[in-house]
């Protein structure tokens, strides 16, 4: 019990702190633009442009297939020897937002691809352009079928913050293995303390989803 007590000091409580702000800040850097690139890319894929939507479509395979761990090195020892030199928090973003974009491309071509096609072809007749009927008919209803599977992805990326230790990017995970790293006793409660960071985080982004499909749905 008294290495919980001393665990959960002040001085650890704030640090591991300022590691969980690390975490949040590259996560919401990473979603938005791992959301920007993905849906620029599940567009491409969707529209089946001659060669450039085949092109997309491979890129988006090779990245899917490739462990997250293996972006993060080559992001962060690789591109230095293409003369790109990133800081620790650029690396980490890029990483994650490689990974992330390939995977959301995946999701939102197949959430437009879920809508009946009546509905881009009802949106044409009615005198609207492709890219109008897409954006005023068919992803507003995309958009509520892909709500679920966004976040679920979103929960993942910011677990997958966490792989970014490797690199030494000071986030959540790297602050509890200095707290620990000093006193192997604190393994146990700094665990448990990350279990419970990570869970408060990713648990409000699924209540904040929630009551934005239902204020959609209304």
């Amino acid at each position: 019990m008294q290495s919980f007590i001393d665990a959960y000091s002040w001085v650890n409580i704030s640090f591991l702190l300022k590691g969980l702000w690390i975490t949040i800040e590259v996560s919401v850097i990473s979603i938005i633009l791992s959301y920007i690139f993905g849906a620029i890319l599940g567009l491409i894929r969707y529209v089946k442009i001659k060669y450039l939507s085949a092109i997309v479509g491979f890129v988006i395979d090779l990245i899917r297939n490739l462990p997250l761990l293996l972006i993060f090195f080559f992001t962060y020892f690789g591109l230095p020897n293409m003369g790109i030199r990133l800081s620790i928090m650029a690396s980490a973003i890029s990483a994650l937002t490689i990974f992330e974009s390939a995977m959301l491309a995946e999701i939102i071509r197949g959430g437009i691809e879920s809508i009946p096609k009546g509905q881009m072809e009802g949106a044409r007749a009615n005198g609207l352009t492709f890219w109008q009927a897409m954006r005023y008919v068919v992803l507003p209803q995309a958009q509520m079928r892909m709500i679920p599977a966004l976040v679920s992805q979103f929960i993942s990326l910011i677990k997958d913050t966490s792989l970014a230790t490797i690199i030494m990017l000071p986030e959540l995970m790297y602050h509890a293995q200095i707290i620990y790293g000093q006193d192997t006793n604190y393994i146990i409660p700094m665990f448990l303390a990350l279990a419970v960071m990570y869970f408060v985080v990713c648990y409000a982004l699924s209540v904040v989803s929630r009551v934005i499909e239902k204020r959609v749905k209304a």
